[in-house]
């Protein structure tokens, strides 16, 4: 049975993929795996800043077009990359088990006065500058390879990656500072692989899935989507295994709101509300 994997084209992308492919042979030695790489909105403009793009998805829509045509059979993200809700028509079969959920800084070891720091994500600009806010933020995209080129070449301090990409990649050795989930709080679901399929077709990679992540970037998501988040909100959301912890900032740093509980969307009711006080 052959079984087409719809997936990004960059390294870390097919990287992630081929797990993918190798967790599913795994448990199903007679599948025939094989890799469609699809270019998505924002791997084709990496030059604007996401909201320029569009909303949080930028790098999954192209995908999902191509699971819900019936091009690809299973569609492999970044779990952080989706959208907080399930697109209709569609459904996680599976999450990877997950890796190093942490931000990592390369390019340093610490964050002191008057770095200047690149990153395209407004929830690690806006928690850099609450940490440290003598901080200049620069916006960088690209993917891994080409952000840690641009580190040099734009003469920058550092710059932050999320641990699990630079881990799978073989890159650990660039990171010079892991930041604590009480420093930066993780997007949701980031440090997870997904793999995505028309929904009733879950079938085709349950047999991948680990239920701890799983239950633990369900609840991540549920609390995103309640605030309402996407890319241009400083809102993340991270369970460590007995609670969820989530947090709402001003892009400028200026002020922080942590919360953490074990209710999904009691939690993010609370955060809101603090919004509107």
């Amino acid at each position: 049975m052959l079984v087409r994997l719809g997936t990004r084209g960059s390294r870390l992308a097919l990287t992630q993929a081929e797990l993918a492919a190798g967790r599913l042979r795994d448990a199903n030695p007679e599948l025939d795996v094989a890799l469609v790489p699809i270019t998505t909105a924002g791997d084709r403009d990496r030059s604007k800043p996401f909201g320029e793009i569009g909303a949080r998805g930028v790098f999954v829509k192209e995908i999902e077009e191509a699971l819900l045509s019936g091009r690809i059979d299973v569609a492999v993200h970044s779990a952080k990359d989706m959208t907080s809700t399930n697109t209709d028509g569609l459904a996680v079969a599976a999450y990877l088990p997950r890796e190093d959920p942490r931000d990592a800084l390369c390019g340093a070891s610490e964050v002191r006065p008057g770095m200047r720091i690149g990153t395209a994500s407004v929830r690690r600009k806006a928690q850099l500058l609450a940490l440290e806010p003598g901080l200049t933020v620069e916006p960088l995209r690209g993917n891994v390879d080409t952000r840690l080129r641009k580190m040099g070449e734009r003469g920058l301090d550092g710059i932050v990656l999320a641990a699990a990409g630079l881990d799978r990649l073989g890159l650990a050795g660039e990171i010079g500072h892991r930041f604590d989930t009480d420093e930066l709080l993780p997007e949701a679901g980031q440090g997870a692989v997904a793999l995505q399929v028309r929904a009733g077709e879950e079938e085709l990679g349950a047999s991948a899935d680990d239920p701890e992540t799983r239950r633990r970037v369900d609840a991540e998501r549920a609390c995103v989507a309640r605030i309402g988040g996407g890319c241009l909100a400083p809102i993340a959301a991270y369970h460590d295994g007995t609670e969820l912890h989530a947090l709402i900032a001003a892009e400028d740093g200026s002020w922080v709101e942590r919360r953490s509980g074990t209710d999904p969307e009691g939690l993010a009711d609370e955060l809101i509300s603090l919004t509107r006080a």
